[in-house]
């Protein structure tokens, strides 16, 4: 060692959210779960804390420190132990590139002598603004739709955006479109859809509601990311039979529709086949889960029978403010074409559900696609990447897949299909870390095979409507975090088909799986590009050469990325829950943005979807998910005499299902 202290980057990845962090520390570094129960120093040095949201994790559970010229880890007796590449360990010496499981965390170990902070590069591709699509070039502020400037013809004007209230004779004095509804939802997808959908049932009138997205489909951009995602309209979503975003009811859920439509084409062993795996179920048969056409075929009727077209308007919201009134001015653009088409749309509710505002790209990839400008060999799996299994089909080749969630699942299927026309091709799968143990949670524990995680969805079953759900909503905020980390990470689906697909891969060659923590890729001299493994003990490097790297390491739903949501939580000061997300009740409201005026008017405005994760409810971006945050919202809206909201009782409800079986309006 030379006499510089000693300072170490520890890599991680939260399990709850996906989000990335990396700080370099100071030895000696305590790792647990009490920020307090570990000690402040250790013979006289000060300790670099290090607090994970687990209950997998001890109060203090391991320490890392020196002793003589090596730094030394020591569990200090945590009930679920601490493993080291994948190894249970009490006591042992770090070597440069090791990596650290403590619970559900997985802690890649660089060292760093008085290094400085990585600068960070922009690790997301965003949504285009006019295309609604992933668009790899676009910069973040490229995306921003708040003006910057107070030019002149800049909309919204300053002055709108600079106040928390602003007066209905100011916003009509500037001479645009003014209209004026009842209800809004912001976004215009699924989210939207849902919340509009019960608000119909409950008796709210088309005229009332205005809907603002940016393609009349609400579910547009989730089809074009499965698509991208190599999730075509034949292969099958992870959901549930009875998470139905067009029936929230729930009945017929989608096996029995898939069954019915199977036995009128005389298909009685599909059938009955069907049936069986919804009641074994997930003991005796697989997760049953719908196929992603006749989902959008079922939205397809349900826009149709509720009138979503005539309450639809193409809409690019740009600000939202409580007027002096009790409601609130939406600004938005009303076209891509002509930049001077803007519009306010005043509103006593809104609902929010604007999606994810980003794709999580690596930075290391990030960094190679800006220095480069190679698009084609390195993807992201949520882009448009279709050319890349076109020419594996053609020439062969070999990829390098980045992340094991349910996504890498798809691809590697979707791989292996192009192997069936060209066995010319080699997968090389690159994991951060071993997994030795799946997520435990009291007597639960998942099941891990060749180290990916498996769970039939993407929370345990019991989140949706079970003993969990109660559990997190009762649970104090503080506390929710480390529910959620417990009952989260990154998982895939238990398919037999992919498990076969998998086995055959490493049994026969093709198919490899390799770990370790990444510090760049470059593109060689035959154009290939070359991810360089950190190696042990500082003694070189791991060279790993592919033709094409895909990153399916997910979506990125932070409050701060979105420019819409992120002017609405420094304007009003709004708090974030432990996540990063919105905060919001057990109603899904967002109470410090409620508009009271001086008459009985008092606005409300409701969240729903990924930008509300770390609340009352987990899978909050699930379908059924979207369905219980609309069920909540509605429900408080009808208790507190909302005009034109009716109570969803018994009758109304069995009524209401009557019109829906019977592809009758609501009204």
């Amino acid at each position: 060692m030379n006499s510089q202290p000693l300072r170490l980057r520890l890599t991680w990845t939260d399990t709850a959210t996906g989000d990335c962090r990396s700080p370099i520390l100071d030895l000696p570094i305590a790792l647990g779960r009490i920020f307090e129960a570990m000690p402040p120093t250790i013979n006289g040095e000060r300790v670099s804390r290090i607090a994970l949201s687990s209950s997998q994790v001890s109060r203090f559970h391991a320490v890392i420190g020196t002793e003589g010229n090596s730094i030394l880890l020591t569990d200090t007796g945590s009930r679920n132990g601490t493993f080291v590449n994948g190894i249970r360990q009490t006591r042992c010496v770090l070597a440069n590139g090791d990596m650290l499981q403590v619970g559900p965390y997985a802690i890649g170990i660089s060292f760093a002598v008085n290094s400085p902070e990585t600068p960070s590069v922009n690790s997301h591709i965003f949504f285009n603004p006019q295309t609604n699509g992933p668009d790899p070039g676009l910069k973040r502020q490229m995306v921003s739709p708040l003006p910057q400037t107070g030019s002149r013809g800049e909309f919204p004007p300053i002055a709108f955006l600079q106040a928390s209230q602003v007066s209905m004779r100011s916003i009509q004095s500037m001479g645009l479109p003014v209209a004026e509804v009842d209800w809004a939802a912001v976004g215009g997808g699924l989210g939207s859809f849902i919340w509009v959908d019960l608000l119909r049932i409950c008796g709210v009138k088309i005229d009332r509601i205005a809907v603002l997205g940016m393609e009349n489909q609400p579910y547009a951009r989730y089809l074009r990311l499965c698509l991208n995602s190599q999730i075509p309209l034949r292969e099958r979503l992870r959901s549930n039979s009875d998470s139905c975003p067009d029936n929230i009811w729930g009945w017929p859920p989608y096996a029995l529709r898939e069954a019915w439509q199977e036995l009128l084409k005389g298909r009685l062993g599909m059938s009955l086949k069907l049936m069986w795996q919804v009641f074994a179920e997930p003991t005796f048969a697989e997760t049953y889960t719908p196929r992603a056409g006749n989902v959008f075929d079922s939205i397809d009727r349900e826009v149709d029978r509720i009138g979503w077209n005539q309450m639809f308007r193409y809409g690019r919201v740009r600000g939202i403010r409580k007027t002096d009134d009790g409601r609130y001015a939406i600004a938005y653009s009303r076209s891509n074409a002509d930049h001077r088409d803007h519009a306010f749309l005043i509103a006593k509710y809104v609902h929010l559900a604007t999606g994810y505002p980003a794709i999580q790209f690596l930075p290391d990839l990030q960094g190679y696609r800006e220095k480069t400008q190679d698009f084609e060999s390195v993807v992201n799996a949520y882009e448009s990447h279709d050319g890349v299994y076109e020419k594996l089909e053609a020439s062969g080749g070999s990829v390098l897949i980045r992340g094991r969630g349910i996504v890498a699942s798809r691809v590697v299927q979707r791989i292996y299909e192009a192997r069936q026309r060209n066995r010319n091709i080699q997968v090389l799968h690159l994991m951060r870390s071993p997994k030795p143990q799946g997520n435990k949670f009291k007597l639960a524990q998942r099941r891990v095979e060749n180290h990916y995680e498996f769970q039939p969805f993407n929370w345990p079953k019991a989140c949706w409507g079970g003993e969990l759900r109660v559990l997190l909503e009762q649970a104090a905020p503080e506390l929710r975090p480390q529910l959620l980390t417990d009952w989260g990470g990154t998982t895939t689906a238990q398919r037999s088909d992919w498990r076969r697909i998998v086995k055959e891969g490493l049994s026969q060659g093709w198919y490899q799986i390799t770990f370790g923590e990444v510090e760049r890729v470059e593109r060689d001299s035959q154009n290939r590009t070359v991810t360089y493994i950190q190696e042990k003990e500082l003694k070189g490097q791991i060279k790993l050469e592919a033709d094409f790297i895909i990153d399916a390491t997910g979506l990125d739903a932070k409050v701060k990325t979105s420019p819409l949501l992120n002017d609405l939580v420094v304007q009003y000061n709004l708090p974030l829950n432990g996540l990063g997300r919105l905060s919001v009740n057990n109603d899904f409201e967002v109470p410090e943005l409620r508009n009271s005026s001086g008459s009985n008017t008092e606005g409300r405005v409701y969240a729903a979807g990924a930008i509300t994760l770390g609340g009352p409810y987990a899978p909050v971006d699930s379908f059924l998910g979207l369905q219980y945050a609309a069920l909540r919202s509605v429900e408080s809206l009808a208790a507190n005499r909302a005009s034109g909201v009716r109570k969803l009782s018994v009758w109304r409800s069995f009524v209401q299902w009557l019109k829906w079986i019977l592809n009758k309006s609501p009204d």
